[in-house]
């Protein structure tokens, strides 16, 4: 046996089925590329999807780190830490709010979500105690906790696990009219991906979120906008919901936060809706870890600049001018997406989207597929114009 067939032996056999993984085993990475056991390089076009936004092995991200090591790596909550002001301060600056409640993963992030909309509604809206409601999308991926799978529409994400949470309202994503009928008196929170990733990238039509906006804001109700996967850059600007002019009041963010280095998130808000909280009522152990708040700083310094977010506007015109390409070919149906990030719906004619991305990664290309034939293009935003325009020369070949 080879080192990769030992190694993906060893791991079926010792860890749950709870992955389907493409078969290579990576054993080191820089930028957009990766090497495996057997020191085979793959141009990453999936970015831990969008985790790594900022490139594996970032030098300032693992500089950040590394100088945080030496220093203190955790202190839980139970004191404070000389990291934790600055990162809630700049994160909030960042985001045009005024406060941070971090956690660690993206799911953690919607839990706390959830339970801020709740703890508001009761607390200032005026909702009576155990009728708050929370309207989301559906095809919508927000985690993998119970009460997050409580609301999927995904029968692979929500299959067994009942008994489920109540509580929640679900309507078709993009339509405004269902959205409105759906919100009552009891509604806290409407719960949105700006672009809904999982789904395979599915962009709302345009004047969607400025109506979800408008109407939250009319019936008193939370507009949470999930920008765990979209936010950060990946869609060229710093939140998805910019290109509709939108600011929700509440952000979710996680994924790219953390520059692929450790898991950070957070909900951050204004302090009308996160001073609900009061000590002892919320927490996390490593939420807000100084090893986290010193990589997520060095991230919000970046994104600070524009400079990514620029990157992913113009390569994103580029990927989506050569996607765009293949539409009507008999090859690719259709093209999706925003900056970097792009879904792809392969003619079935062609394979599946798993088997186009077990052909692209012979080829030295990595994605993912999702919902069938649909695959997910989202590269570091430190991709070269060179080396995604031979990914795409790869996808070609691929479906030629």
């Amino acid at each position: 046996m080879s080192a990769t067939e030992e190694l993906i032996a060893s791991a079926e056999a010792h860890s749950a089925h709870n992955y389907h993984p493409l078969p290579l085993v990576v054993a080191s990475a820089q930028g957009a590329w990766m090497t495996d056991v057997e020191g085979r390089r793959y141009l990453d076009m999936l970015a831990g999807y969008s985790a790594l936004n900022f490139g594996h092995g970032n030098p300032r991200l693992i500089d950040a780190a590394k100088k945080q090591l030496d220093r203190v790596t955790l202190t839980s909550r139970a004191f404070h830490h000389d990291r934790f002001a600055e990162f809630c301060t700049r994160l909030a600056e960042l985001c045009g709010k005024e406060m941070v409640l971090p956690m660690n993963t993206g799911a953690e992030a919607v839990e706390t979500a959830v339970k801020t909309a709740r703890k508001w509604g009761y607390r200032v809206k005026g909702v009576p105690d155990g009728r708050a409601r929370i309207v989301v999308a559906r095809d919508n991926f927000h985690g993998r906790t119970t009460t997050v799978v409580s609301f999927s529409t995904d029968p692979e994400a929500r299959a067994d696990y009942g008994p489920y949470t109540p509580g929640f309202d679900i309507v078709p994503y993009g339509d405004l009219a269902a959205l409105r009928a759906a919100v009552t008196d009891d509604t806290v929170a409407v719960l949105l991906e700006p672009i809904q990733g999982e789904a395979g990238v599915l962009v709302p039509p345009p004047g969607y979120l400025p109506g979800v906006r408008e109407l939250t804001r009319d019936r008193n109700v939370l507009f949470i906008a999930d920008e765990i996967q979209s936010g950060l850059g990946r869609t060229g600007r710093t939140f998805a919901c910019e290109h509709e002019g939108v600011v929700p009041d509440v952000y979710l963010l996680g994924k790219a936060l953390g520059g692929g280095v450790v898991p950070v998130s957070a909900v951050v808000a204004d302090t009308g809706v996160l001073g609900v909280f009061r000590p002892g009522e919320h927490g996390s152990t490593f939420g807000g870890n100084p090893l986290a708040c010193a990589v997520g700083l060095e991230v919000v310094a970046m994104l600070e600049s524009g400079e990514f977010q620029q990157r992913a506007t113009e390569l994103g015109e580029h990927l989506h001018s050569e996607l765009h390409l293949l539409v009507g070919t008999g090859k690719v149906t259709r093209v999706r997406g925003r900056g970097l990030w792009a879904g792809v719906d392969i003619d079935p004619a062609h394979g599946t989207g798993r088997e186009i991305s077990e052909k692209l990664m012979e080829r030295g290309v990595l994605v993912k597929d999702t919902h069938g034939s649909t695959i997910r293009i989202a590269p570091p935003l430190v991709i070269s114009k060179e080396d995604l325009d031979w990914g795409l020369a790869q996808l070609r070949s691929v479906l030629a």
